[in-house]
């Protein structure tokens, strides 16, 4: 039976046996109560009861992680790289010795030339009991050849990519005496166990053969090594146990290792991993450690970019305005500001691929959510290489939905959850994030479990599926609450913290800029709208696009009616507007302007080059007519019947504006007749003077489209300009526009009016 006392258990049964014989109490051994069993059990009770208030202030202490810190080193290393080098590491062994905690120094090495004379010393500082204080790795993302291989076989451990490689010191040339007695030094010092002589011999001499040999040593061990064949013959002399011997490097090859193979013939290397994240993971570092430390002589520069409110085209469009502008500036770092319940998938979507893809221009992405980041926000936060939050924030619960009118919410078909899922998948390898996590916001069927690797110890977080897949390299544990197979996963900021999703959580913008390593002083100021960023979300909501609509149209009407150019002039530049608003507002595209002109000219040919009414007016209205509604609205959207209810919504806007219109046709045609400013716009037949008491607009004005009885039938005249079909002529010695009925007319010829339609006259040619 055991007793729980506190944080101690108390096997009462082997106490109450041990008893009988005897009990240490202080220095003095006395005979227990042995026959005072009752005693024993009345202790037992007065401990129990007591032992919330002997333990009540004394919490287990949680485990307290390596602090660490990533370096670039760049070539060529110089005296300005070696005193770098120096003050990052002596500032991280005091902080690791202040807090308790071990420090790691983590050098990503570069290619590139450098002198020997240079290297030799940064090697010799890593090598120095100097840094006695801290373990330094040496992690090589792409091949690296010449002098700067030293840097790495200084560190004590190394990490590549498996398909990086390095070695090969004269890159196929000899090397000098002298620099191969400073290489052979440090490799002496025995700093990395995995880095041996022989091994940096076949790395400056490519006549050298490697081998790998296995010994067995004493009480039954067997140690694996690197040799020369020289050393291999002189065991062989000595009588050493040879398990194995196999050559791992022809002589007359060049000595470069490749990181898988190292790590599968345990030499130099000792782990492998893809990523800046994968390295932090192996040795349970915080992903803040990622950052590179600020140099004092140099502010970077950053820039605050808020995201709020719901996310739609419009939004990302804007958004990534802001991001343009912010590059343009030489922002180093990019703060964006989430505070959002999300918005449209596809919008999301797009804005979290924008995000992610600004590593290609160097530049650091950050998220800080104050509050929330729901949904599609919380997509977007996934694009970015750092997350901040409020100990309180939100995050998560990115589960597309399907909304149709007057029905409640449903949960989305599987092919746009299955689209989604990749999607997270995605952003979340690109960003060293836990996949099944990330997965998780979206799918609430997921459980995800805790996963220890059976080798390195590093924990992070993993589907059944994934597990099942890494056939035994990691070890199942507890399931994540958050993610139990019943909701979507959504965390707060200390938890996101523990579950690798998030950073340590910030108070408020002031800890986030210290935590970024920007000055007190700094001014973190947000990019401001602009000019044309207002006045294109003013002339996207939905008012202004009907007004837009029924002012173009109408002064289309009038131009047709009477004209003068400048109703026409209006009608262009509404549109133009209207086009420029949806462009910049990310809905609109060439395609749609290309259309509308398209449109457009067959009308005018319509109107002013074929006689009647027939397929290019047909084509034409219809061409223009889909290249507004194209670009009032985003395409391709993931989300069920989105398009649709776009669509809808659209056409709605457009026949109320052109409801609008023909309310407005009615007034004008029985307003401007008596209107003096639009008199003496009305066409009048010759020798005729237009009287005021009677309407000036044709028939064609009211909608009708007849031929008038009018004392211009059968008049003749000369045309004063190629009529192709439209030109002028003389009539009664007055200039008129005409219209040919068939052919195009040569100038001068002799005409004849053979029909009157309102404005309209047709002509034909004499003789």
């Amino acid at each position: 039976m055991n007793i729980r006392v506190g944080n101690l258990t108390i096997d009462f049964i082997e106490f109450y046996n041990r008893s009988k014989h005897a009990v240490v109490l202080g220095r003095s051994t006395v005979k227990a109560w042995a026959t005072h069993r009752w005693h024993m059990i009345a202790i037992c009770c007065v401990l129990t009861a007591f032992s919330g208030h002997m333990f009540a202030d004394d919490p287990p202490a949680p485990p307290v992680g390596p602090v660490g810190q990533f370096l670039t080193i760049t070539s060529p290393i110089d005296d300005r790289v070696l005193a770098r080098v120096s003050e990052v590491a002596l500032d991280l062994e005091q902080r690791a010795r202040r807090e308790e905690r071990p420090g790691i120094l983590i050098l990503e090495i570069r290619p590139g030339t450098s002198q020997y004379h240079q290297v030799h010393a940064l090697a010799r500082l890593l090598t120095s009991n100097q840094l006695a204080g801290l373990k330094t790795v040496a992690w090589i993302p792409e091949t690296v050849t010449g002098p700067n291989v030293l840097v790495a076989l200084a560190c004590q451990e190394i990490v590549m990519q498996p398909d990086a490689e390095l070695g090969d010191f004269g890159r196929g040339q000899d090397v000098e005496p002298d620099d191969e007695q400073l290489i052979l030094a440090i490799a002496q010092k025995r700093t990395n166990p995995l880095v041996s002589t022989a091994l940096v011999k076949s790395m400056i001499d490519p006549q050298v053969q490697l081998w790998r040999v296995r010994i067995q040593s004493g009480e039954g061990k067997v140690e694996t090594r690197a040799a020369t064949r020289d050393e291999v013959d002189t065991l062989r002399q000595t009588g050493a146990i040879i398990e194995k011997a196999e050559v791992i490097k022809e002589a007359g090859v060049l000595g470069t290792y490749r990181g898988s193979t190292a790590r599968d013939l345990e030499i130099l290397v000792s782990q492998i991993a893809n990523t800046r994240p994968d390295v932090a993971g192996l040795y349970h570092l915080p992903r803040e450690a990622l950052r590179e430390p600020v140099d004092d002589e140099k502010v970077q520069k950053a820039r605050l970019i808020r995201v709020t409110g719901v996310i739609n085209t419009l939004q990302e469009s804007f958004l990534e305005r802001q991001i343009d502008r912010s590059l343009r500036a030489g922002a180093e770092i990019i703060v964006f500001e989430i505070d959002s319940p999300g918005g449209e998938l596809m919008a999301s979507i797009n804005l979290s691929q924008a995000i992610a893809n600004l590593d290609e221009h160097h530049v650091r992405t950050v998220a800080y959510v104050p509050r929330e980041a729901l949904s599609g926000a919380a997509i977007i936060a996934l694009g970015c290489d750092e997350i901040y939050m409020h100990p309180t924030a939100k995050l998560g619960d990115a589960g597309p939905i399907e909304v149709r009118p007057g029905m409640p919410f449903e949960r989305a078909p599987e092919k746009i959850l299955s689209v989604l899922r990749t999607e997270l998948k995605t952003m979340a390898e690109h960003k060293g994030r836990p996949v099944a996590l990330c997965e998780a916001m979206a799918d609430r069927s997921l459980k995800v479990f805790q996963a220890t690797n059976r080798d390195s110890g590093r924990v992070t977080y993993m589907s059944e599926a994934e597990l099942n897949q890494a056939a035994g390299e990691w070890i199942q544990g507890p399931q994540v609450r958050e993610a139990n197979g019943e909701l979507l996963l959504t965390v707060e900021g200390k938890r996101a913290h523990e579950l690798q999703l998030a950073e340590r959580p910030v108070s408020d913008l002031d800890e986030l800029k210290l935590r970024l390593g920007l000055p007190a002083n700094y001014r973190l100021s947000p990019v401001q709208k602009n000019w044309v960023d207002t006045t294109v979300f003013i002339l996207n909501h939905p008012a202004i696009v009907i007004l837009l609509f029924i002012v173009a149209i109408g002064s289309l009407y009038i131009e047709l009616h009477f004209p003068t150019g400048m109703f026409g002039i209006l009608s262009v530049v509404c549109f133009v507007i209207f086009f420029w608003s949806k462009f910049l507002g990310g809905t609109a595209g060439w395609l749609e302007i290309l259309l509308f002109a398209l449109g457009a000219g067959c009308l005018a040919l319509e109107l002013f080059v074929i006689p009647g009414f027939g397929v290019f007016g047909l084509s034409g209205i219809l061409l223009m007519l889909a290249s507004l509604v194209m670009a009032s609205q985003s395409w391709g959207n993931i989300e069920p019947f989105q398009d649709l209810r776009q669509l809808g919504y659209n056409l709605g806007t457009f026949m109320a504006a052109i409801v609008a219109c023909m309310a407005l046709a009615l007034a004008l045609s029985r307003v401007l007749p008596h209107t003096p400013l639009f008199e003496s716009m009305i066409l009048s037949p010759p020798g005729q003077a237009p009287d005021i008491h009677e309407p000036r607009l044709s028939p064609s004005l009211l909608g009708e489209d007849v031929v008038t009885a009018s004392p211009l039938l059968g008049q003749r005249g000369e045309a004063v300009s190629l009529l192709r079909p439209a030109g002028k002529a003389k009539i009664d010695n007055r200039m008129v526009d005409v219209i040919s009925e068939g052919p195009f007319i040569p100038e001068g010829s002799a005409i004849e009016i053979v029909q009157v339609s309102g404005n309209r006259i047709v002509v034909r040619k004499l003789g």
